[in-house]
């Protein structure tokens, strides 16, 4: 049975969607949400027709109707969100990034491990169809040997040094809360950890973070991934992957609803994958409560220990532009 009872900590932004999108799969049911922000979890599950609401994550956790918890509160919360909740014996879907560095991935990891609880990062891009489509044609040969990766994600924003992008209190940065989509868009084409990884940044003058960062990854034979994020400057936000037959476009790569494909000498070819306002998240659901009703506590698509190079990914970024975010050890 695929209808599992979940509950949401932290009613904001990024809940809504989860909300809407458990809506459009028709299956599943969302029981509960808890806020500690007085108000919050009553608006939203009223908004929403949630039956139950807390102001207090232990009540959340400590309902036994609750199968599975999604944490959606900011990324400086997620390990102590997502470890509360696996040691209430719930299955957890944590929303990206899963935690602010490698060594809290890595405990959270062996504690759902020795729970024997579901356990995933919701990096809703890697299981979205024209996603899945592209690596098909890669893995078909349809653009020969892939060489090269470009991806790109710039908010052009301005936003307030207390925002959670700028805010190195709630682990800001454009790397955190952006960068991690290009660096999954080159995981998803080469499958491994760079050998060499050549970065640079721009710090935020007012609050310390990254405001923009750039990553050049390289890989055996050549093969190299360029990728930046920023939530100040604006540009297209894109993938591009390249190879000696041709390319693949990825228009709004991150929530990606077609594919471009370019066969050198052929005319160019659109697969299209249209999905609902909102309802982007709905293939990682799906997904998670396919594992959960199967008794599984990893995901194929996307395991801990692929969430857990992803962080050891980013940490190394960081290190080079020696940001460390409060709490952490230098």
């Amino acid at each position: 049975m695929l209808d599992i009872r979940w509950g949401i900590i932290g009613c904001g932004g990024i809940a809504r969607t989860f909300a809407i999108s458990l809506r459009a799969l028709g299956y599943g049911e969302l029981l509960a949400g808890a806020s500690r922000t007085p108000g919050r979890a009553q608006a939203f599950c009223t908004e929403h027709n949630i039956p139950r609401y807390y102001t207090g994550y232990e009540q959340l956790v400590s309902d036994p109707d609750i199968d599975a918890v999604y944490v959606a509160t900011t990324h400086n919360f997620h390990y102590g969100h997502v470890r509360l909740a696996l040691e209430h014996g719930k299955h957890v879907l944590c929303e990206k990034p899963f935690t602010v560095n490698a060594a809290q991935a890595a405990e959270l990891i062996e504690l759902a491990r020795s729970r024997k609880r579901f356990l995933m990062e919701a990096v809703w891009t890697r299981f979205l169809p024209s996603i899945q489509t592209a690596q098909k044609l890669i893995a078909e040969g349809t653009i020969g040997d892939v060489q090269t990766v470009y991806a790109n994600f710039c908010l052009g924003k301005s936003v307030p040094p207390d925002h959670r992008l700028r805010n190195i209190n709630l682990a800001g940065g454009a790397l955190l809360d952006l960068g991690i989509y290009p660096i999954s868009m080159a995981d998803l084409v080469f499958g491994q950890k760079p050998e060499r990884i050549v970065s640079s940044a721009v710090m935020d003058p007012e609050t310390g973070v990254d405001e923009h960062s750039y990553y050049l990854f390289e890989y055996t034979d050549g093969r190299k991934a360029v990728l930046s994020a920023s939530y100040s400057q604006r540009a297209p936000v894109e993938a591009v992957i390249s190879g000696t037959g041709g390319f693949i476009r990825l228009p709004h790569f991150l929530g990606a609803q077609e594919v471009h494909l370019h066969r050198n000498g052929e005319p160019p070819e659109t697969f299209e994958f249209p999905y609902g306002e909102l309802e982007n998240f709905k293939y990682e659901i799906a997904h998670a409560m396919e594992c959960i009703a199967a008794g599984q506590t990893e995901s194929s698509i996307l395991p801990p220990a692929k969430t857990l190079e992803t962080m050891q990914t980013m940490d190394a970024l960081r290190q080079q532009w020696n940001l460390v975010y409060p709490g952490e050890a230098n």
